[in-house]
């Protein structure tokens, strides 16, 4: 893992797995690179959502070549933090961001998602879509 891995936020997946978006190939470009890891908590979401077992395989197969990142009691701890300093900021986050974000402060990762609470969490480095050379 590379000072510039990137952890990518569920929705970007689901742009993946359906194809042909920009967003996807942005995707397939970290995958490529091999700049992009993931953590169980991003692969259950999508697990849940999938309308057939082959789409499962799919998924479950690319993210057996990523490498995958552990969420800890401590990083469950400070995502917690962080949902409530937010909260006390006026930023509601779900607890998912949250502990995506903590999983990213933890390993110095940058965060690609879609989602603009990412930007109001302090020390969050956001990984910004450029097109290939």
């Amino acid at each position: 893992m590379s000072a510039d891995s990137v952890i990518i936020d569920t929705s970007l997946w689901i742009e993946y797995f359906k194809g042909s978006t920009p967003n996807a190939s942005f995707v397939e470009r970290l995958v490529l690179e091999e700049r992009a890891v993931t953590t169980g908590l991003v692969l259950a979401e999508l697990l849940q959502g999938v309308r057939s077992e082959g789409e499962g395989q799919t998924i479950t197969e690319v993210f057996g070549g990523l490498p995958t990142l552990e969420i800890t009691t401590e990083i469950w701890r400070a995502a917690g933090q962080l949902a409530y300093t937010l909260r006390r900021e006026g930023v509601t986050v779900p607890l998912t961001d949250a502990a995506l974000g903590a999983l990213a402060l933890a390993h110095q990762l940058l965060v690609f998602s879609l989602d603009k609470h990412f930007e109001h969490m302090q020390g969050i480095r956001l990984y910004h879509t450029t097109p290939s050379a």
